[in-house]
């Protein structure tokens, strides 16, 4: 029970993790890789990807060191993999439409989601963005999510 709550608590400090990370690093020194997310696809993949490459073998170690005694580094592979399917899912399967498998919806929380997304992506360059988080959605996007759809 004690691994559980190790990953959950793992999975929702990705969330400030990844806010950090988009902010002062993406939007940082390392703009240049994440540009690319920034601009019209040219292809499926993009230079941004790497990212989800970089967490990705960081769950792989916490899996391969903490596999034999399951201790916390397992339980924090598995909340940063939740982490990972959760972005996957939710960024780049519905609000980017890599695949076409995601319709319209009527949740107002995925409405907000889409809205703050869109808003961060409103400038191209690395300054003047907001909304830097994947799962929080400040209530100003909710209002707007709601009044968009007639609610």
């Amino acid at each position: 029970m004690i691994g559980v709550g190790i990953m959950v608590l793992v999975f929702l400090l990705m969330e400030i993790k990844a806010w950090l990370m988009h902010k002062y690093v993406l939007h940082g020194f390392l703009w240049k890789l994440h540009e690319s997310h920034h601009t019209p696809r040219r292809s499926f993949w993009e230079w941004n990807d790497l990212f989800f490459a970089y967490y990705g073998v960081l769950a792989m170690l916490c899996f391969i060191y903490g596999t034999e005694t399951r201790d916390w580094r397992f339980w924090t592979g598995a909340g940063i993999s939740l982490y990972g399917l959760t972005y996957f899912i939710i960024h780049d399967l519905y609000i980017h439409r890599r695949l076409k498998i995601f319709g319209k919806t009527g949740n107002t929380y995925l409405k907000a989601l889409d809205i703050a997304h869109k808003m961060h992506h409103k400038t191209r360059g690395r300054e003047g963005s907001e909304s830097f988080g994947m799962l929080w959605v400040h209530p100003k996007y909710f209002r707007l999510a709601k009044r968009n759809s007639g609610n």
